[in-house]
């Protein structure tokens, strides 16, 4: 089996409420410059209209609001969670990344605790945010494996479509880049599982595609090199035809390491 990366990847997944070294502090304390006025309530009808679409500084703007409603109709939902990832996910500063994924995992957890834990996405962001807020530290990510899975599997439960099949890709994807048995929860049957599933039911979100092609890799069968490359394929097609806003560049580089482990995979073979 070659050996996999430990929990890189876009978006992966989450952490103890209060837990030791999530940077909880805020990256902008004050109303970023120029925003319009706007109440939490408005933002929660309009929700759909933030996204990675969504430039930088409309997302801090709403970001900046959410953090002092008071509203529990907008305190238990995911948009809070959902806004930090996608600012999370175009920040190239490390520190500030992980900042901004920290509070998601806030958002969430405030959630959780205003009685949102019915809705798969608040579970579903926690746990993307988290993944991305402790895939540095691998002391984090192993300490949190247990509540990586548990996340994800009640997002997958009660959401299993949300994001393109999201709980899907990110759930294999989980169990494809731990470390296996005894030392973690790493299982690539169940990685190969979620991840056809998650082609065959969104076979229109690139990441899928890319996610399955890695995990028929890992499988280590020279019969599956002609379903990787063209899940490979698929998936690259869709990324640069599709309107995917700010993710097409973290998206793309994903492809591209990927390629470049599969060319010195293929080359170590002759």
């Amino acid at each position: 089996m070659r050996k996999t990366r430990l929990l890189p990847i876009v978006s992966m997944l989450s952490l103890m409420v209060g837990c030791v070294g999530l940077q909880r502090d805020h990256i902008l304390t004050g109303l970023p410059s120029g925003c319009p006025s706007q109440d939490a309530g408005a933002l929660l009808a309009e929700q759909n209209q933030l996204g990675p679409l969504s430039d930088t500084h409309a997302l801090l703007c709403a970001v900046n609001v959410l953090r002092d409603t008071q509203d529990p109709a907008v305190r238990r939902t995911a948009l809070g969670s959902r806004l930090c990832l996608h600012l999370a996910e175009r920040e190239a500063n490390q520190e500030k990344r992980e900042k901004f994924a920290a509070e998601g995992v806030g958002f969430a957890e405030t959630a959780l605790a205003q009685g949102g834990g019915q809705d798969g996405a608040v579970h579903y962001y926690l746990a993307a945010n988290l993944g991305l807020a402790v895939r540095e530290h691998i002391t984090l990510a192993m300490e949190n494996l247990g509540r990586l899975e548990r996340e994800m599997k009640q997002a997958l439960a009660l959401s299993p479509d949300i994001d393109d099949g999201g709980p899907l890709r990110l759930l294999g994807a989980l169990y494809l880049k731990a470390p296996p048995w005894p030392g973690g929860i790493g299982d690539l049957d169940k990685a190969l599982e979620l991840l056809e599933k998650a082609v065959k039911e969104h076979p229109g979100h690139p990441i899928n595609h890319l996610f399955y092609a890695q995990a028929l890799w890992e499988e280590d069968d020279e019969a599956n090199l002609s379903r990787v490359k063209a899940e490979l394929a698929l998936g690259k097609k869709l990324l640069a035809e599709g309107r995917w806003g700010y993710n097409k560049e973290p998206w793309q580089k994903e492809f591209t390491m990927f390629v470049q482990e599969l060319g010195e995979g293929e080359l170590s073979r002759r």
